[in-house]
């Protein structure tokens, strides 16, 4: 096995050791070579597949992870995503090469929580219209919506979900969740009452989507869920863009259907500046940042780099996916 000092490393999240310098020392004095992404953007395929060949481990951000890619995969032992989803992973193309595939679970639960709840009452008392129009010289009365006692759903109730039960209950709303791997005690303690999804959609004044994106969760939320949501509702998702058909929230919205999204995920990402959303004023948007706190992102930061090196040391990762 090679020595971790003669190992080259692929750094791609731009936030890597932002907040941290530490990460970036460390990684340099254990390895050979670090290379870094110096495009700040996830990486696509084509672009990958030039970088990888030579590297013995890959800090991965959002970059698409395909089997093209990993065709140039000559060394590579490890591929550390730094946060929780590998929907951009192809695993098996990497389980096929023998390379082992971690990730960060719970390092931005937090982050991406606050976000979420922020998000909610940005839409429900309309903050951001407030303060465009107060800037503007107005001084209008608009009228908002209470989280308290307004049915607040939860499609998912992983690590995200369970901290934002946590923090909404101090909101005084009803909580409901569905998620077919949480036993009813667990969402009891959380003080969350678990529905099948049907119930889910029908309730919910506030619709918090909190799932990976997977072969049965893409497109989830397409034109026959969001007609059976409940008429004035809010939609929030700071999980990920493929759960949505973009173009039936667009009609929901447009419709009046929906009172309100709030949107940290596109399908495409960055969006194109002419994405028909951008163009209703009842959508806000933000480019994809629930992880993106100090706290966070150093908690993804060492988790990559510590599961990266253990595996290049010939040791077992703590949070191995594949």
């Amino acid at each position: 096995m090679k020595a971790l000092s003669d190992c080259t490393i692929l750094v791609t999240p731009s936030s890597f050791g932002r907040h941290d310098p530490r990460l970036h020392s460390v990684l340099a004095e254990s390895v050979g070579e670090v290379i870094r992404n110096e495009r700040g953007r996830p990486l696509t395929s084509d672009e990958l597949r030039d970088l990888l060949p030579g590297c013995d481990g890959y800090i991965a951000g959002q970059d698409h992870i395909d089997a093209h890619a990993l065709q140039q995969a000559d060394r590579l032992r490890v591929i550390a995503r730094y946060g929780v989803g590998v929907d951009r992973v192809d695993l098996a193309a990497a389980q096929a090469r023998g390379i082992i595939v971690t990730n960060t679970p719970g390092a931005n639960a937090d982050a991406v929580a606050e976000l979420s709840i922020g998000l909610m009452l940005a839409l429900a008392r309309q903050i951001p219209q407030a303060s465009q129009r107060t800037r503007g010289g107005e001084w209008p009365r608009l009228s908002g919506v209470s989280l308290a006692g307004s049915v607040v759903g939860l499609l998912g109730l992983g690590a995200i979900g369970q901290s934002v039960a946590r923090r909404l209950q101090a909101f005084d709303c009803i909580l409901q969740a569905h998620d077919p791997f949480i036993t009813s005690d667990q969402a009891q303690q959380l003080g969350v009452q678990l529905v099948e999804l049907e119930a889910l959609v029908a309730n919910a004044d506030f619709f918090s989507l909190h799932l990976p994106a997977t072969p049965d969760t893409v497109g989830l939320v397409d034109a026959d869920l969001l007609a059976r949501m409940k008429p004035g509702a809010f939609l929030i998702n700071t999980a990920r863009g493929e759960l949505i058909d973009e173009a039936a929230l667009y009609q929901a919205l447009q419709s009046g259907h929906l009172r309100g999204a709030a949107l940290d995920a596109f399908r495409e990402e960055p969006p194109a500046a002419d994405n028909p959303l951008f163009s209703l004023p009842q959508v806000l948007v933000t480019p994809h940042m629930g992880a993106h706190t100090a706290g966070a992102v150093n908690a993804m930061g060492w988790g990559a780099l510590n599961d990266c090196l253990a595996v290049l040391r010939g040791d077992p990762p703590k949070h191995r996916v594949v």
